[in-house]
Formats: structure tokens, sequence, C-alpha cells
């Protein structure tokens, strides 16, 4: 058989070829003696053609020709042969299987029919007066004695049952008929006896009506006359019982069977062979010829038969008498022998295996028709299997309908072992799946070493021995993922025979025995090219290896299960070459980068993408390897390691020198400094591509391998240590870079900050730093289009270090006035804002570093009026009096309560407690000051004072004091009521026992539209008296550097008064 079929390639259909089986092909005198059996069959054809045969016996005449190969010579020869020998015995094969509904001549009200049949030689044509006469005629009359054929008599019944066979011979079949009458059988009975089996009038009607009979005289129940003409070749059918008389036309009907066939047929094969035989070999040559002719029109034949050799098949089995067991036995013969030697589907051959498991006896058969059939079964079983063991060659997947063909013949011979026939006859009934299973072990042995040979190089070298095992590798590998996604359900589901644990078993073997067998002149010093073809090798093998993923559970290990250690030489130079290429790689696209972003979202250039390509394949690399060893992959990953590293530096030592050779005669700073952006991103990305090294590498996996052989602190030593500190050196250099470009730029800030800070004081703040925010705002942006966003704010925050430093050094400066320090406090706030960009430059929190926070404050005071700094003053010490809980001085406690109506300030000095002893005496003679301040918001108020109470430390002063002032005056910053209690000296100047701070803005009844009706409702206040501190007061420091302002240094002195008698130390 070939791929398409079981013809082999290159032989044409009809042409002998030394590989083709011949045994369907008979010898010249076999072939004629069967082809006068068939023209002798067309010639003497009985029967009226079938709507679905041929009914004109010069196309037969023509087909059979045709078939038989005869030219008209032979043909016409033959035939006249046939002609003159003895025409054959006609005969009709008549079965009389049953009758229903017949009428009812016994006094019971049944019969006791039986039939009379046989042939009349001459029937009268319609046309003849007397044709009517003689259908109704009895066959007693119309056929002599000798040649009548009877049934037996079946008692008392309506539907009587015979299933007789009669064989009725006759010489001419356009003149004979066939005849047959039912009679009721009568027997001679007493009247007593009729009467006793009466049941209706209708049998007391008979009892009179048989009276009239003479004794014993049978009833004519009704007649089939049928001209043989009529007939078909076979038929079987119901045919009406025709009446005499039409006293009871509706006489039931009967059951026949019929079948035309010969007697004494004059050929030689039906004289010297059995009809069996003869019909078997016919139909071998008809089936053939049918098969070869769709061969030639390139369609497989499916077992359909042509009209022409279904009705000359038909017509040899009906005359020749062959029972429908017989006919199927002969089928399967031919059908089985032929294909063995002819292309046809397989699934015709089941027809046959159902037909004769269900018609199956075996003593049907004799001896030599048993012997024939079993050697049929072997010889197709060993065909069969021989045809899965070169299932690669016989049904390849190039063909199509080549997985059902070889589905069908498994189907096949599934069947036929299962059948009843085969376990009987085939005395050692052989185990299928267990034939079929060795044979595909030796196919696929031989199939791999015909790949072998094939593929074997042409000159003899390991260089060419490598690639030639990588071709047959991926063959291999082909093979069995066919077997598993295509052949390997076909064998479950007929045999429950897993193909492809037992191909891969077996090529698994074959591979590691010729790979290891080839490896063996493998040394450490071999050539570039061997390794190369090596590395292909192993992948391929490591591929064949992971199917094992796919066989069912099994014990024991396999061939392939340490094929890694064959390539242990190997390993180190394919590392080598990984690193060499990526190096190399990397190098030429320095050279070819000219360090401008490669695309529209790119801030990078060209060579990050080689470099990123670079590192994928040595990734790559690593995956291909997946060395099983631990240990041994674990001393991989630091190599692989090691060299990616390598790469990353030498990367930043050469594109930096990219940079310096492309801007060494560039006289636009603005080029070069976008160079050196470039080169910050591409070393950011590097950076990158290095900080994932971890997850695309799979260290996880690694280190749970490695876990009971090499320590977890190694491993952090070895890889993570190792790649932390390149990505240091990254950082390094970007921040060397950064630094660079921030350089670049703090010359500038630094220029337009001194021409700021020496600009005419006429000109508004806001108008002045106007060219220090146009110069920014030009570099940062052009930076920020060029700078990865990461980068970009590196360089920011190295760019507010440096401002904050540069304002700084101008606020610093001796003698500056007072809209100087505008200026820089304006220029502080616009650059926080610049820098912090609405959220997409530096964070508030990086911004605000405590050097900010002190130098804006510091300008916010510089650049404030004096009474601003006065009213500021006056806030920290509100805010120090509300945070003080000692009452180291004493304290002084008040009631105070705004009425909006009068815009009244009403105060209660209640008393004070625990006043410090100023006088000699130990104690003190204290009173109390109110003043509101800052005095410039309340101008026109005048201080007041207590009575002084002698010699009191807890003096009681229940004294009330009335304040005229607006409320809008009471809510400025800093306005507060300061009580400040004194000692009274006669003789000096009055001693301060400490001061107290109440803010008005806290006033009660100052938020309400309506005055308060209960005064005794205010709460007291309690407040500790404080000393304020000696020196270093910042407000009071710049006031009093501020010589022409009279109204500042007034609140100074005033202020250093008082910090004279403080108690409060340094």
């Amino acid at each position: 058989m070939d791929a398409a079929g079981e013809t082999p390639a290159g032989t044409l259909p009809g042409e002998e070829s030394p590989e083709m089986d011949l045994s369907h092909r008979f010898s010249k005198r076999e072939l004629a003696l069967l082809y006068e059996e068939v023209l002798y069959t067309i010639l003497h054809r009985l029967g009226k053609p079938k709507h679905d045969h041929v009914a004109d016996a010069q196309e037969l005449y023509a087909y059979v020709q045709k078939a038989f190969g005869m030219d008209a010579e032979e043909h016409s020869i033959i035939m006249q042969q046939v002609k003159a020998l003895e025409s054959p015995i006609f005969c009709l094969k008549a079965t009389v299987k049953e009758a229903k509904g017949i009428l009812g001549k016994d006094v019971s009200g049944f019969s006791d029919p039986y039939c009379l049949l046989g042939i009349e030689a001459k029937s009268h044509e319609p046309a003849h007066p007397d044709h009517r006469k003689r259908m109704k005629a009895v066959v007693k009359d119309l056929i002599p004695e000798d040649q009548i054929h009877r049934t037996q008599v079946i008692s008392q019944t309506l539907s009587p049952v015979w299933d007789e066979t009669f064989i009725l011979e006759f010489e001419d079949v356009e003149t004979a008929s066939f005849h047959l009458d039912m009679w009721d059988s009568d027997t001679v009975e007493s009247v007593r006896h009729k009467l006793g089996e009466l049941t209706d009038l209708h049998g007391l009607k008979r009892i009179f009506k048989d009276a009239r009979k003479d004794k014993g005289q049978d009833d004519f129940l009704g007649n089939v006359v049928l001209r043989l003409k009529d007939l078909p070749c076979s038929d079987d059918q119901w045919y009406q019982l025709e009446p005499r008389t039409e006293t009871y036309p509706n006489r039931g009907q009967c059951h026949l069977q019929f079948l035309l066939t010969h007697k004494k047929r004059a050929t030689t094969s039906s004289r010297t062979q059995p009809s069996y035989t003869v019909h078997r070999h016919l139909l071998q040559q008809l089936v053939s010829y049918e098969i070869l002719q769709h061969q030639a029109g390139s369609i497989a034949w499916d077992g359909e038969l042509s009209r022409h050799a279904s009705t000359v098949l038909y017509l040899h089995a009906t005359q020749k008498d062959l029972s429908d067991f017989h006919q199927v036995m002969a089928q399967w013969l031919a059908y089985s022998k032929l294909y063995q030697s002819l292309e046809f589907n397989s699934n015709c051959l089941l027809h046959q295996i159902t037909s004769i498991e269900y018609q199956w006896v075996q003593e049907r058969l004799r001896p030599e028709q048993k012997a024939e059939l079993a050697e049929s079964f072997q010889s197709l079983l060993t065909y069969g299997v021989s045809l899965v063991r070169r299932y690669r060659i016989i049904f390849p997947l190039s063909v199509p309908r080549s997985t059902e063909r070889l589905q069908s013949l498994l189907r096949v011979l599934v069947q036929m072992c299962k059948m009843k026939a085969f376990h009987e006859l085939c005395t050692l009934s052989p185990d299928l799946p267990q034939m079929v299973s060795k044979a595909l072990k030796s196919g696929t042995a031989e199939w791999f070493h015909m790949k072998k040979q094939h593929l074997k190089p042409m000159v003899k070298s390991m260089e060419e021995n490598g690639k030639a095992l990588s071709r047959l590798l991926l063959e291999v590998i082909g093979d069995l993922q066919q077997c598993q996604k295509i052949w390997n359900k076909f064998f479950i589901n007929t045999l429950k025979l897993n193909l492809f644990f037992i191909t891969y078993l077996e090529l698994e073997s074959l591979v590691a025995e010729h790979v290891q067998e080839q490896l063996r002149e493998v040394d450490s010093s071999m050539s570039k090219p061997t390794a190369e073809s090596l590395f292909q090798l192993y992948m391929n093998l490591q591929e064949l290896y992971r199917m094992k993923d796919f066989l069912p559970k099994r014990e024991g290990p396999l061939a392939l299960s340490s094929f890694h250690q064959w390539f242990k030489e190997a390993v180190p130079q394919w590392l080598q070459k990984a690193y060499t290429i990526a190096l190399e790689r990397a190098q030429r696209a320095v050279q070819m980068d000219q360090l401008t972003p490669f695309g529209e979202h790119n801030k990078h250039s060209t060579s990050t993408v080689d470099l990123s390509t670079c590192y994928a394949q040595i990734v790559k690399t690593w995956q291909q390897l997946n060395w099983p060893d631990p240990e041994e992959a674990f001393m991989i990953m630091v190599k692989l390691v090691e060299d990616m590293c390598k790469i990353a530096l030498m990367y930043c030592r050469l594109i930096k020198e990219r940079a310096e050779a492309l801007s060494l005669n560039e006289r636009n700073e603005g080029k070069a400094a976008n160079r050196l952006c470039i080169v910050v991103n591409n070393i950011k990305q590097l950076r990158l591509l290095i900080r994932k090294l971890p997850l695309q590498l799979d260290w996880a996996q690694l280190e749970q391998r490695t876990g009971d052989v090499i320590d977890q602190q190694q491993i952090q030593h070895t890889l993570h240590n190792q790649l932390d500190s390149t990505v240091s050196c990254l950082d390094h250099e970007v921040r060397d870079v950064v630094q660079a470009l921030a350089t670049k730029l703090e010359k500038g800030i630094a220029r337009h900050i001194q021409e700021l800070s020496s600009s005419n004081d006429t000109r508004e703040p806001e108008d002045s730093i106007i060219p220090l925010m146009k110069f920014l705002e030009s570099e940062l942006q052009y930076l920020n289009e060029h700078l990865v966003h990461e980068n970009f704010k590196s360089l920011l925050a190295l760019l507010w270090h440096h401002t904050l430093a540069v304002l700084s050094a101008a606020a610093g400066q001796q003698g500056p006035s007072t809209q100087r320090y505008k200026k820089l406090h304006c220029a502080l706030k616009s650059l926080e804002l610049c820098f912090h960009a609405e959220g997409c430059g530096l964070p508030l929190e990086t911004l605000h570093t405590a050097a900010f926070l002190s130098l804006e404050t510091h300008l916010a005071l510089c650049s404030a009026t004096s009474r601003k700094l006065i009213q500021k003053y006056f806030s920290n010490r509100i805010q120090q009096q509300l945070d003080t809980s000692s009452e180291k001085y004493g304290a002084v406690t008040i009631k105070a309560l705004y009425r909006p109506s009068e815009q009244k300030l009403r105060v209660e000095v209640l008393n004070a407690v625990n006043l410090i002893p100023l006088d000699s005496n130990g104690s003190s003679d204290p009173f109390v000051q109110l003043t509101l301040e800052p005095r410039h918001e309340f101008p026109e108020v005048v201080a007041r004072t207590t009575q002084c109470k002698r010699n009191e430390l807890h003096p009681l002063f229940d004294e009330a004091f009335d304040f005229l002032i607006p409320p809008e005056k009471c809510r400025q910053e800093g306005a507060c009521l300061l009580l400040t209690v004194f000692d009274y000296d006669t003789l000096g100047a009055n001693d301060l026992e400490g001061e107290a701070f109440f803010p008005l803005r806290h006033l009660p009844g100052l938020d309400t539209d309506e005055d308060q009706a209960d005064a005794g409702r205010v709460p007291q206040t309690r407040l500790p008296l404080t000393h304020p501190k000696p020196t270093g007061d910042e407000i009071l420091q710049l006031l009093e550097s501020r010589k022409g302002d009279k109204e500042a240094q007034a609140f100074v002195k005033l202020r250093k008064q008082r910090a004279k008698q403080s108690k409060e130390t340094e």
C-alpha cells in the first residue's frame, strides 16, 4: 500500500510491480474459464430485471469484456463456445411461507388448509378467450399429477404457516406460469360430531352445504397464478388469493418467496468447482476492475459497485442458488484479499464482518471453507498489523483522509478479532493489542534507523555530526508531537493502547544511545562551530525530554534523565559566546548612537534598545539551558550576572565617552546639555534593566532549588550584592552627569539672584524677579523635555538645594534694605511654586527643608514693616502666654467683656497671687498697669493702673476699667491687653513682678451682636506672669537695626528696659 492507500508509490493501475501482491490476478486459462462462466450467466438470464439493474444484455457483455480485459476476438471466440454449450435446467425455487385471512370452511369456523403448486408449461396470453377460465382452473386439472407438489395440512387455522420450499423445473420462461391452489382438507365425520362443533348459524349452514357435497370432497380456498417472465430473479411478497366465483371475493393472502435458478450448468467452472468458489472468483475480478477504474480517475473507491457489476453478481448468485451467508462469505474472502493489494477504504470490510457475525453457524461450512475463512482472517490480521507498523509511511498526514483510513483499519482489525467465527476457527487467537504494540515498537525503530541513515552527514566532522543529530532530533520531536496530538486518540479509542507511551519510550532510548555514541569524541577544546551545533542539539534534547510530561505514570528513570551531563564540557563556551555577542552588539550600538531620542515619546537613544535586546538574549540563554543540577545552575547564574554587570559598566563608560566625542567641537551648549540628558536617561534605563534581572532570571525559583545545597547568605552575597553594587555604580554615574547638568544651571541661577539682590529698590519685587523666572522656565522646560521624570526630579533637587544656598547668602549680606528683602522673599516664594510645578515637580515635603523654612521665616520678617514686626512680636508673646503653664512669677486673675453696642471693653482686675518678693522686707508693693498693644493700633487709649497694695504677695484689687475701642481693632494681629505687675518703689524705678498678655480676638462678647446682660457670668481668666528673655529676640534685633525708624527705636527701648528687669537667664 502506498501513502494514499495500499498501492506502492509510482505504480500505475493495472501495471505490475515487484512489490505488489498480485494474488488477486488469475492465469489466462483461469480468466478464460471465468469469462465463460459470466457470459453463460448473462446469456441464460432469468427473471424480470430490477429497476436499479442493467436490463440490456449487450451492455452487460460490453462491461464484462472490459472488466476481464478481453479484446473483441477473444470475446467472440468464447461467446461462440458459450452458445454451443447445453442450456441449463431452469428452476423456480418456490417457498410457501404462510397465509392470513383465509376462509373458514369447517363447522368450527376454521379450515384445515394445504396447498397444491406446480408449473404449467404453456400459459396462454390474456387475449385468448379461454384465458380467464384457465386462470380459474385448479392445478390438478392443468398440470400432470407427477409435477404437482403438495404442502402439509395445517389443522384448524385461518393463518397457517408452512415454510416449505419446492424446486419446480421448467423449460421456457416466456410461456411457463406458476400455479398455487389452496384447499381446505375435509375428512368423513358423523353428523353428531359435526353438531358437537357447531357454534353459530353459519356453522349450521355449512352442515347443510356439506350434506349436498360428495363425502370427503375438499373445499377450494383460493389460488395464485403468476407468469414466470413477470417474476424477478428473487421475489418475496404477499399475494392475494383469487376466487373461482364471486361469492367470496376476499379470500385472504399468501406469503410466497421465489428464486429463479439453474441446474446442471454446462460451464467448466460450474462442473469442476463449488458454486461458492466460482462466485468468489467472479466477485474478486469485478471488484478489482471497479477499484482500478476509480484509481484511474484519481478517486478512492468507497465500496459501492457499479450497476453493471451489481447486476452480473446478482444474476450469478441467484442462478447458482447461493445463500446470503455464502454470498457474504465470498464477499469477505474477495474483499479481504483485494485489500492486501489494491487501494480502497477498509470500511468496506466492516459490512462483511457484521453480516458474518450475525449469520454465523459453523456447521453451515464445509471443512475446506472453514480453512479458507480462517486463512483469510490470519492473512488480513498479519497484513493489517504490518500496515500499522509502517503507519508513518502508509498513512502520511500530507495525504487527505489518512487519519480516517488508519482509524478504519484499526476498527476492522478489532471487530474481526471479536468475531465468533474468528475465535472458533483460529484456535490460537492472538492478543491484538500485544501484536500491535510489538509492531509499533519495531516500526518505530525501523523509522528511526531510516531517518538516521537519511540524515547522515556527507562530511564526517563533529560540527556536521552535531547538525545531523539536531535535524534527527527535530524529526523525532515532530513525530512524537503527531503521535500525541493526532494518532494517539485512535489507538486508545480502538485498542486501549497508548501509542505515545510506546513510541516515546522506544525513541527516547534510541536517541539516548545514538547521541551518547556521537558525543564520546567531544572534548573541552572543541571549536566554536562545534559548540554552537551542540547547543542546538542540547535544546532539542531538552524539548524531547520535556515531552515525558505527557506520559502516564511509570516507574524507573528514562535514558535521557541525565542528558545534560553529556554537555558539561560545552557550557563554558556557550556562556562565553553569549557574553561576547552581547558585548560586541552593545559596543556597536554605542558607536552608532547619535544620542538623540529614537522616538516621539522616548527620551533615551537607540543604544538602549540594543542593550535591552542583548540582555534579553542572555536571559533567553539561561532559560534555554534550564540546567537541572541546582549547584551547577547556581554557578552558571553567577557567571551570567557577572557578565551582564560587566556589560552595564562598560556601556556607562562608552556612552559618556560618546557624548564627549560628539560635543568636542560643538559650540551650541544646548545640544551638549541635551546629549548629557540622553546619557542620564540611558543609564537610568539600564538601571531598570538591571533591576528586572532577578525576576526575568527567576532567582526565587533558583533559591528554592538550591536551598539544600547552597546557603541563603551565599546567594545573597554572591548574586544580590553583585547586582546592588552595579546599581550603586550606575546611580553614581547618574549623579555625576546630573551634577554636571546642575552645575551649568547653578551659575545662571546665582547670576540672576545677584542681579535681583543688587537691583534698584524702586522696582516692585514682582518685576525684579522676572528675569530669574524666565531663565528657569526656559532651562527647566528644556530639561523636562529631554530627561525622564525621575532624572529630572533628581536635577531639580540639586538645583533647589543650590538655590536656597544662594538666597541665604544674599539675605545674609550686611546692610540690606527692607525692599531688598521683599525681592528676595518674593523670589523664594516664586521659586517654590516653580519647582513644585503644581505637583509635577518636587513634592512640597522635599521643598520644605529646614533651610527653606528658616530662610522663609527670616525673609518674611526682614521684608515686613516695623509695625508688622511689632504686631508679630506681640503675636509671639501671646503664643508664649498660651503655652506657659508655670506660675513661678505668680499669676493675675481678670474678667474681660466686650460690649458691641458701646464699643467698650470692660476689664476687671480681680487679684494677683504668688508674686515674688522684691522688697528687702521679703514682700512687695504690687500694682497692675493695663495697656492695649500694639500702641500704633490704639494710639488714643492711655495706660491705666490699679491701686498699689502695700506689703502684699497675694493682693486683691477688685477694680474695673473701661476702654473705648472699635471691634475691628480687637481682631488685628497681635492685639492684646498687656497686664504688667510692678513693685512700687518710692525712690527708684518700679521693679517688674511680671507681665501677662491677654489676646483681644478671644474677648467674650466680641463676636456677638448683643451685649451680654449678666456680666457676672463672664468667666475669670487666670494668666501666669512671664518675664521677657534678656537677649536674642530676632524681631527686636531687626527693629533695632532700623536706626532711622523712631517708632521702632522707641519700641525697642521700652522692651529693653523690661528685659533688664527680667529674671530670665539665657
